[in-house]
């Protein structure tokens, strides 16, 4: 018979599972090994804390912990300028260096004894205030490692004194001018040799006007304007022809304030009184830096003076010779950082204070000398701080060519390369032809090199007087430094003086 309950139904009914009779342990040994049972089994999973409710809760005992900022002091800045003072300090002393006691000051009458070579001439202590206000000292230069300042008397430093001596005091070259540019390699003491010459003229009391860094002037770090409205390709630099004036006058005070006028000067705004000092007419440009460059102009006129105008026949006396040296000459062969109205770079010869300086190295003109009561016009390059001018290069290839007797229509005349573009100003402000004026003498080229070994020798011995060298100077020893200097390159033979060596 068959059943009432079809398949359908059999298969819902509820299967009783043996596996509930059986032990718990016996049923997890018979389970396979994936099963949810643990996961099923395990205790529920705390709610994990909300990070933004962290923290002490309201009124609670723990409060609120906030960390104190530390308080860092920062120093003041330096007032302005102080940094560049600490940059171009000049210390002329050293208290701890001993004293040299035999050390002669330069003075009119060893600067021409050629007995002195290879000594070392200390500069007189009067004349440092003068020398410091002319900017003769250079920070790197090693003045401070000495008990005073000195220089070494070298070749060309007794052919200087001769030409300063000839000048001031032998009838024969009264009124010579003398124009050299000096170059050589670096260290050779180039700007010292324009201190020697600086140091010789203040004792022969003549007026020395000085430009001590060309680069100052072309570097866009001082007022400019144009000149006048009908000359507006030319500029004037106000500040910086206050300062040379400035300069000029610290520097020249026992010389200029004996000097007086010796004609009236229209191009200043108030008309100069007879019997005025060069001292109060230079003073005029100082007190008031628009009036510079017409007060530069006329003391100019009144230092090249021959003769006084009518109705100055009174007061006038004779002017002194006068020494103008100009270092760093290669910034004034090029453009300038300037800028135009049209916005373009302004040449340096386009400035009237660096137009002037460089005409005096040309030929006088209306059968006047530039400098018409002598003088010695000394320009320096450098070779630390020399900006690579090919035309300048050129210039003075051809200015020691003409001094060998080179003719400039003969083919070994030094000539610019092909497609070089030169810039021909620089080639024409160096151009210097013969005078037609016995008493000037024509543009002369003079490197100076390293110093000989017997002035080697003299320099370190001064090192060793002074403490800074605990060696015995033997012959030997000073050859061996000679040669490692470069040939007696000076600021190399100073480096080597200054290394404190103990003999065993």
């Amino acid at each position: 018979m068959v059943s009432s309950f079809c398949w359908s139904c059999l298969t819902r009914l509820p299967t009783a599972s043996p596996r509930a009779m059986l032990p718990p342990t016996l049923t997890a040994q018979r389970v396979a090994a994936f099963h949810t049972s643990g996961t099923l089994l395990a205790s529920p999973l705390k709610k994990k804390a909300n990070p933004q409710s962290s923290g002490p809760g309201y009124r609670s005992k723990q409060g609120v912990k906030l960390k104190k900022k530390k308080h860092v002091e920062r120093a003041r800045p330096p007032p302005v300028g102080e940094r560049r003072a600490l940059r171009k300090r000049i210390v002329l002393s050293n208290p701890n260096a001993l004293e040299v006691a035999d050390m002669q000051d330069i003075s009119a009458d060893n600067m021409v004894d050629s007995r002195l070579r290879g000594t070392i001439l200390g500069l007189p202590v009067p004349m440092l205030d003068q020398l410091r206000a002319v900017q003769a000292f250079k920070p790197k230069q090693g003045w401070s490692i000495f008990r005073r300042p000195g220089t070494v008397t070298r070749r060309e430093t007794l052919e200087l004194g001769r030409l300063i001596d000839g000048i001031s005091d032998k009838p024969e070259d009264k009124g010579k001018v003398v124009k050299r540019i000096i170059t050589g390699p670096k260290g050779t003491g180039k700007t010292v040799h324009l201190l020697q010459a600086m140091s010789m003229a203040f004792t022969k009391e003549w007026v020395v006007v000085t430009v001590p860094e060309c680069q100052d002037l072309v570097l866009a770090n001082t007022s400019y304007a144009p000149l006048s409205d009908e000359n507006p390709h030319l500029y004037v630099q106000n500040q910086a022809i206050a300062a040379l004036l400035s300069r000029t006058v610290t520097a020249n005070k026992n010389v200029l304030y004996k000097l007086k006028v010796s004609r009236e000067h229209s191009a200043l705004k108030s008309p100069v009184k007879p019997g005025t000092t060069l001292e109060d007419l230079a003073n005029l440009g100082i007190q008031d830096p628009a009036t510079a460059w017409p007060v530069f102009q006329a003391l100019w006129t009144e230092l090249t003076a021959t003769s006084p105008a009518s109705g100055f026949e009174k007061d006038f006396t004779p002017r002194p010779p006068m020494l103008v040296a100009v270092d760093g000459l290669a910034h004034w062969m090029k453009d300038t950082k300037y800028r135009s109205a049209k916005f373009e770079f302004i040449h340096a010869h386009d400035l009237v204070f660096v137009q002037h300086f460089l005409s005096l190295l040309q030929p006088g003109k209306n059968q006047q000398s530039a400098l018409p009561n002598g003088g010695l016009l000394l320009y320096a390059t450098s070779a630390s701080n020399n900006p690579s001018v090919y035309s300048l290069d050129v210039a003075l290839q051809r200015v020691a060519a003409r001094q060998e007797g080179v003719d400039p229509s003969s083919p070994d005349y030094p000539a610019p390369v092909a497609y070089s573009n030169p810039d021909q100003r620089v080639l024409a402000a160096l151009d210097s032809p013969k005078s037609s004026i016995p008493t000037e003498g024509t543009l002369e080229l003079q490197k100076i090199s390293g110093v000989s070994r017997e002035e080697a020798r003299g320099l370190m011995e001064y090192f060793a007087r002074s403490g800074l060298l605990r060696q015995q100077i033997t012959e030997e020893w000073v050859n061996e430094k000679w040669t490692l200097a470069g040939g007696g390159v000076i600021g190399e033979l100073e480096k080597l003086g200054r290394r404190l060596t103990v003999s065993a």
